[in-house]
Formats: structure tokens, sequence, C-alpha cells
């Protein structure tokens, strides 16, 4: 299959990335790189679509949404995780969906901060339950068999030493373990399905 990473680049991409290349054929796209896409940009995934062409799958590893108390939050520190990690994995949808062959498949990435929720979360929750509630609503409409999932993993062991402060008494997982979470949904036969990693 060929297979396009979006956000690949990162510690998830990359291994994502070194789970599937030994099978497949992997694109790596983001914002820096040989294939560019910021995914808050319509304009960007128009560009990339237009410069890959036709894919079997695409994944998403990427998306950003502000942390801050409530009391510090604004309309704006919301609408940033609205614009960038929800309606830009939405975007890759809507916009890629031409360019994924029949029976292909997107798989999207949410997360624990909604399922559990942490001080200073409120926009990471808001954004990844809309995510997981349009994988959940548009499923069976999708063009051409198309599959979609999406995967919710915890906090990565990795990024311990990085954001363990905000994730007090959540058990970490290794990077490689989400990983298994993507090819599973590429490789699979799911759809409609939210693969959590915790």
């Amino acid at each position: 299959m060929k297979i396009l990473i979006v956000g690949g680049t990162g510690m998830l991409g990359s291994a994502i990335a070194k789970e599937l290349s030994p099978r497949h054929e992997v694109i790596i796209a983001s914002r820096k790189g040989d294939v560019v896409c910021d995914i808050a940009s319509e304009e960007s995934i128009k560009a990339m679509f237009a410069k890959v062409g036709e894919v079997d799958a695409v994944i998403c590893t990427t998306g950003k949404v502000h942390f801050d108390d409530f009391s510090q939050m604004t309309a704006a520190k919301y609408q940033m995780g609205l614009n960038h990690k929800l309606m830009g994995q939405v975007n890759l949808v809507l916009l890629g969906a031409p360019f994924v062959k029949e029976n292909g498949s997107f798989t999207l990435i949410s997360g624990i901060i909604g399922l559990e929720y942490i001080k200073t979360g409120s926009c990471a929750a808001m954004v990844n339950r809309a995510l997981e509630g349009f994988v959940k609503g548009v499923y069976k409409e999708m063009p051409k068999h198309i599959r979609i999932n999406i995967v919710c993993p915890t906090i990565v062991s990795e990024s311990m030493e990085l954001y363990g402060a905000l994730f007090e008494g959540f058990p970490s997982i290794p990077v490689s373990k989400v990983a298994l979470a993507f090819a599973q949904s590429v490789e699979g036969s799911e759809t409609g399905k939210i693969f959590p990693v915790i």
C-alpha cells in the first residue's frame, strides 16, 4: 500500500513509519520536509494531495490544542484547537477523500484527554471528543467504501520527561505500542472504530 503519514516527522509519526515501511510505501508529510502540510490550512492540504496523488491510506498524528487553566482560557485559545486539531483532521478527510483509493482508509488521532480529564485540558477534551464523534458520525457515509478510524492513546513513555507533570497518575506506554494501533487500523478491516491505547 501507499500510505501517507501527516505529522510523520514527529515521535509518533516516525514510530508508525518504522512499523509500516517494511511492508508498504510510506510518504511523510509535515510542516517542514519533502512533502509540506500544515493541517490548519486548507490550501496546504490541497497542495499536499496534488503533489502526492492517489494513496491507499492517510494517517494523521498531528494537531495542536491549548492547555491552560479555565480561568485563563479565551475563545481564541479554544479556537486554536478547533481550527488545528479538529478541523485540520476533518479537512484532511474532506479534501483527501477524492485521493484515497477504493477500500482505502483514514486513521485520525484523538487522545486520552476526553476519556480521562486533567486540569488545564478542557480544550483537548473538547476537541478529542468531537473528533471521535466525527468518526462515529461519518463512517457509514464515506465514499468508495473508504474506512475511517481514530486512535486514542494515553501519554507515551518517551514524552514523560516533558509532559509527565500534566499526567500524574496516568500509566504511560511505549510509542511503538501506539504505532501498532495505527497499523491495525490501516491493515485491518474495521471502520468507525475508536482504538484506545491505554
